[in-house]
């Protein structure tokens, strides 16, 4: 077995795992990156084995404030570029910093396995064209991304039409012809749902529970470039936020959309001008919550009922990282409970890169995740105070850096922060450990 016990293993080279493979080049600290798929860009590339992106897709932030901030996305790129564009984008980020040379490529990791404590190593299992290969490494960084695992509901009855997930849609082609249910009004349930309004017979869409929906343009700007220069308290800015969004959305309710159950921003809102409009024309019909199906019927929950030749289920994404144990990940209930999100509270061999959400975090913002993370394995070899203190603190036990949000109880917002609070923390320590975070 090789034994390369002085470097990391990274894995994934999808925009988390190529923000990780950049610092620690630059920092010094030696890694091997892995790859499934034959390039960088990991779902924004459409090509990739696990992608579960979808011919039009597009950003729902607008390009300045998703870019990395050292890395800006080109003028002429559209303000919420397609998939395309971001896959030229990591592919142009990997190429500038020389991330390429670092990977192996068509590689795909099958286990990792600690041989003790911290300081023992990591036993890395991986599968190429070459076949299957082993070495222990110092630690594991994982960066696979969170978004290519199904997370697919029980229904009662049987459903005899065509039924997939949102995962295996690909183009709008596949509605063609057919009367088609979508379940779930996330922002990819509602993208598809537009896709199957123009492809589509007829097109419903069920939902459990209402949503904030914000436009994309609002005052001819990006939504999300306006505001930030004043910092209002939450519950201000709840309620200058609901003003504008009653200007520029109106009442969803109108429509049949049911009224959220939770207060802004305590869910992801729905980014989408689309599908207001067309609920608005006759399009699309709102549907409830399924209570069973019956061969190519769906009876919902308010008694109604309706035939449909093929469903497509937008009900989100699942935490997947098949190649370790969970119990090393120190999982609890719906996610890895780590510091930050990203760091185990005894180990300082592992460390989970991206799973990370927040309204607005954008590339930057996980791009710091990854800095804390690499100037802190930098700080331990070089005996720094502050990491140390870091050390400590993440061992002392840690809450998600909520900010004090109620977010509602679902798998998909178990690993949510609320951006503020998140980046002052992360950047606070980027800063102790060395580096000069704005």
């Amino acid at each position: 077995m090789t034994d390369v016990r002085d470097r990391f293993a990274l894995i994934g080279a999808g925009p988390m795992g190529l923000a990780a493979a950049k610092l620690m080049a630059e920092l010094g600290v030696p890694f091997q990156g892995f790859e499934l798929h034959s390039d960088v860009g990991g779902l924004w590339d459409i090509t990739a084995p696990r992608s579960t992106m979808y011919e039009s897709a597009h950003l729902i932030s607008s390009k300045r404030m998703t870019e990395f901030t050292d890395f800006p996305m080109r003028d002429e790129v559209a303000e919420y570029p397609s998939h395309r564009e971001m896959a030229r984008y990591f592919r142009d980020f990997a190429q500038h910093y020389g991330l390429y040379n670092h990977y192996r490529f068509n590689a795909e990791v099958l286990s990792c396995k600690p041989l003790g404590d911290t300081g023992d190593g990591w036993e890395v299992r991986w599968r190429d064209p070459e076949g299957e290969h082993q070495a222990v490494f110092a630690g594991v960084m994982i960066a696979n991304g969170t978004l290519s695992e199904p997370n697919l509901p029980t229904f009662r009855g049987e459903f005899t039409g065509a039924f997939i997930h949102a995962a295996q849609y690909k183009t709008a082609t596949q509605f063609d012809g057919k009367r088609v249910l979508i379940i779930g009004a996330g922002n990819s349930g509602c993208d598809i749902a537009v896709d199957a309004i123009h492809h589509g017979v007829s097109c419903d869409l069920s939902m459990r529970r209402g949503y904030y929906f914000v436009p994309k343009y609002v005052f001819g700007r990006p939504a999300d470039t306006l505001g930030g220069a004043i910092k209002l308290p939450m519950w201000l800015k709840r309620r200058v936020d609901a003003l504008i969004l009653g200007w520029f959305v109106g009442n969803p309710q109108k429509y049949g959309f049911p009224k959220p159950d939770y207060q802004l921003y305590e869910s992801h809102p729905v980014v989408n001008s689309l599908v207001l409009y067309h609920a608005g024309h006759g399009d699309l019909t709102i549907r409830p919550d399924i209570d069973r199906f019956d061969g190519q019927t769906v009876l919902f929950k308010d008694g109604s009922q309706a035939d449909y030749d093929m469903i497509l289920a937008a009900t989100g994404y699942k935490l997947d990282y098949p190649f370790i144990d969970r119990a090393e990940l120190n999982w609890q209930g719906d996610a890895p409970n780590l510091f930050l999100n990203a760091m185990h509270p005894q180990r300082d061999d592992l460390f989970v890169l991206g799973m990370i959400e927040a309204s607005g975090l954008g590339w930057q913002g996980r791009h710091e995740q990854a800095e804390m993370v690499v100037r802190y394995i930098l700080g331990l070899k070089q005996g720094s105070t502050a990491a140390k203190l870091l050390k400590d603190e993440k061992a002392g036990g840690f809450a998600r850096a909520t900010g004090g949000m109620n977010y509602i109880d679902l798998p998909r917002m178990a690993y949510y922060v609320d951006k503020a609070t998140y980046r002052t923390a992360v950047k606070g320590w980027i800063r102790a450990l060395g580096g000069s975070a704005q």
